[in-house]
């Protein structure tokens, strides 16, 4: 088996010692992301515009991959405040209105750079 790194300038680049994602040639693990804009480095102050931006950042590493947003098989989400709940879900739900991936939501005591959410998924390449 042979290890594979995929990044893509559509995505923030790594803030620490990690890759974007790794395959080994079938699955696609994509590390996760926060709501960073890959061109300015700036987050979004709202949450469902944090929501949008992260999944909008795993899908970005998903085709840069060779894949497409209906071959992420699994998404992680850490959140800051499980009462968003509901208005994560909204702005989720657009991005995979069909034949959603399965998926956890966890809430977290901190996230890296003060955001509200980071995103990490595995999809099938």
């Amino acid at each position: 088996m042979k290890k594979t790194i995929f990044s893509t300038e559509k995505a923030p680049a790594a803030i620490g010692p990690y890759s974007q994602a790794t395959s080994d040639g079938q699955t696609l693990y994509v590390s996760g992301q926060l709501p960073l804009d890959p061109a300015t480095g700036t987050m979004p102050d709202g949450l469902e515009e944090q929501v949008a931006q992260s999944i909008k950042n795993v899908i970005a590493i998903v085709q840069a991959a060779g894949g497409k947003t209906e071959n992420i098989l699994k998404c992680g989400i850490y959140i800051m405040d499980m009462s968003a709940f509901g208005r994560i879900n909204e702005v989720y739900q657009t991005f995979f209105e069909e034949n959603p991936p399965a998926r956890f939501v966890v809430q977290v005591s901190a996230l890296p750079k003060g955001a509200q959410i980071e995103i990490d998924a595995v999809a099938l390449l």
